[in-house]
């Protein structure tokens, strides 16, 4: 274990504290940028400070008490980081929710945390408020911020932000020391937030996160990886995912440095060009998204240049992955390897405004090895990370130098990991929650004397670095007694451009199955180059020659399965492309895109006992929601398909 971070500093001891520290220490350097109508707004730490004062003050206007909560639901926005900050400066607890929430998730989430006040973006957050405001018993006012679609709305809850910082302004007038005297009273141990678990297997938990817990967490992680005031962050997860809150918020503060904000989701890799990070985080899927993105654009190219880009890939892949498995570099490879960057790597980087790139992080779910190997191989340090809500986002860090494939790095300063004799990865840190708000049963099942249990199955190797092997409920076996790991399964297929989502069963069958879903934008401009028609994706799924086209996909990986002593016999052996995509709005993944298994096998229960039967189509039905909580229902006839197995020795 490493030596426990020091006490913090009674000056500076919560979030409100330390952005006047900033605001006095930097006060003319941007905090926060968002790009707005094409144009690129910044706010200086001086701006930050001021505008969350007056967000606060205008709360306080209102008759905001100590200890309650505030919602705050929408894009990242430097408005809605503001009110976070504000809701702290006097005495509360911010909520983030997720901004594509339907409407029953929103109800849950406001309900459950009694939250009296809620900040939003835009109209279509408030429709959603207000459809459900009637079951959320404590809500009395929806604070936006955008108001477009807003001028003939007259229910008397509804509060603009510019007329809330007006009031602010007014109350200033006669409580002058005010927000000065609410931030004093502040302490590290009072609860900085709640954050909502995505709910994998069942209704979602409200975390909380002390601003110590937060704090120390951010600081060191900082230490460790030498983050200083001049990195430039891209905030464009949601701001209810515990990452976002500890490297768009927390760290931010913590050090001093910029944060952005797109335009847009659809605005998202065009605005990373712009800004040029230096400092990067993506969960998988947006790993994956860039490479289809990749991928999509190489197709298009002419013969030669794939034909040149493919043999650069080869080269540097290769090259990677020799030194992430500590083999000898080849001479021919590392003589090509600046030719390479000439001609296809260092465009490439480029081209995705990654040039500037100190450090990149991925976490959240495991990402896939090729995945993984092909960002590394263009020179990017892209790093794992290990972590989640309730170790206030960070476990575990790969060093410089220390990177592996398959670990997850070495704990972070004052974090202590441990392995059960059930196999089951556990942890203790500055940064461990205080508990579930409003459930002491799932608080006393998952905190055990200051000890996390994670859920994970994983091992600590000689080196010390820490190695996550799946879910530890998801790891099972076949009938045969072969080790199933679904997950890393799963990450093979979604090296494919063409495969979005993947799902595989195999727990006590005879066999590894897989429901697949295609990634239509990818999928679909490969048929148009070829002539094939489609009119949806649920045609173009079912297509025949998107099933040979995927046939294929799953060929690789067998391939790469038959290579594995240990997981060979988990080959897949039949598959289906599902006629719909898996969505959050149906409950089928989470709003961080993690399967619900349990809801898959049970709401698909038809089609996976067709994939275990001498069948070779299935007739399906299934319910699509909207987010506005309309229904409809998607008919298909569903194919299925054998897979090639790879026989030992012929990988």
């Amino acid at each position: 274990m490493s030596a426990l971070a020091p006490g913090l500093d009674r000056a500076r001891d919560t979030f409100p504290k330390l952005v006047r520290y900033d605001a006095e220490r930097f006060p003319r350097k941007v905090a926060i940028r968002e790009k707005d109508f094409g144009i690129w707004q910044s706010s200086t730490w001086a701006d930050y400070l001021e505008q969350s004062r007056l967000i606060a003050l205008g709360l306080a206007s209102l008759g905001f008490a100590r200890g309650d909560r505030t919602a705050i639901v929408g894009d990242n926005r430097p408005q809605l980081y503001w009110a976070m900050l504000a809701t702290q400066a006097v005495g509360g607890i911010p909520v983030p929710l997720y901004q594509d929430s339907i409407e029953k998730e929103m109800q849950y989430v406001v309900d459950h945390a009694e939250a009296r006040f809620a900040v939003v973006e835009d109209q279509e957050q408030v429709d959603k408020l207000l459809h459900v405001r009637e079951q959320c018993r404590h809500l009395e006012y929806i604070i936006y911020d955008d108001p477009r679609g807003m001028r003939n709305y007259s229910e008397p809850c509804l509060l603009s932000l510019a007329e809330l910082q007006e009031r602010g302004r007014k109350f200033a007038q006669d409580n002058p020391s005010y927000i000065e005297d609410e931030v004093a009273k502040g302490s590290a141990d009072d609860i900085g937030i709640i954050c909502y678990t995505s709910g994998t297997t069942g209704a979602p938990k409200g975390t909380m996160l002390s601003h110590r817990n937060l704090i120390l967490t951010a600081r060191n992680a900082a230490a460790r990886e030498n983050l200083g005031s001049d990195e430039e962050v891209l905030a464009y997860l949601p701001m209810a995912w515990v990452g976002d809150h500890i490297f768009s918020y927390a760290q931010s503060i913590v050090t001093g440095f910029t944060v952005n904000c797109p335009e847009s989701a659809a605005t998202v890799l065009h605005d990373l060009k712009e800004i040029g990070p230096t400092y990067f985080f993506a969960p998988p899927r947006i790993w994956e998204s860039i490479l289809t993105t990749v991928m999509i654009r190489l197709e298009d190219a002419t013969w030669v240049k794939r034909k040149l880009v493919h043999f650069f890939l080869d080269v540097a892949q290769t090259l990677e992955r020799q030194r992430l498995n500590r083999q000898p570099l080849s001479l021919l490879r590392r003589l090509l390897y600046p030719l390479g960057w000439l001609l296809v790597y260092g465009p490439l980087v480029d081209n995705l405004g990654l040039r500037r790139l100190r450090r990149a992080y991925t976490a959240g779910e495991a990402i896939g090895p090729e995945i993984f190997v092909f960002f590394r191989s263009l020179g990017i340090n892209l790093k794992q990370v290990y972590g989640m809500t309730e170790s206030s986002a960070l476990v575990s860090i790969q060093k410089d130098g220390e990177v592996r494939l398959d670990s997850v790095g070495t704990p972070l300063p004052g974090v202590e990991v441990r392995i059960s004799e059930t196999g089951e990865v556990m942890y203790r840190s500055p940064g461990v929650f205080h508990g579930y708000y409003k459930n002491p049963e799932a608080t006393r099942q998952t905190l055990e004397d200051g000890w996390v249990h994670s859920g994970d199955a994983g091992f600590i190797d000689h080196e010390g670095q820490l190695k996550i092997i799946d879910r530890a409920r998801d790891v099972s076996r076949l009938a045969d007694g072969t080790m199933f790991a679904p997950k890393f399964v799963e990450n093979k297929l979604k090296f494919s451009p063409y495969i979005r989502e993947a799902v595989c069963i195999g727990e006590g069958r005879p066999y590894v199955a897989a429901l697949i879903n295609i990634d239509f934008a990818a999928v679909g401009n490969w048929a148009e180059r070829r002539g094939i028609a489609y009119t949806s994706y649920v045609d173009l799924a079912q297509k025949p020659e998107v099933y040979d086209l995927i046939h294929q996909e799953v060929g690789r990986v067998n391939a790469s399965l038959g290579e594995d002593d240990l997981l060979r016999g988990a080959q897949l052996r039949k598959f289906l492309i599902l006629h719909k995509e898996l969505d959050p709005d149906d409950e089928e993944i989470t709003r961080t895109r993690k399967v619900r298994r349990g809801y898959i096998a049970l709401k698909y229960a038809a089609l996976i006992e067709a994939l275990y039967s001498d069948r070779d189509h299935v007739e399906v039905e299934a319910k699509v929601t909207y987010e506005d909580g309309r229904t409809s229902t998607v008919r298909a006839d569903v194919r299925i398909r054998a897979a090639d197995a790879v026989v030992a020795g012929a990988a």
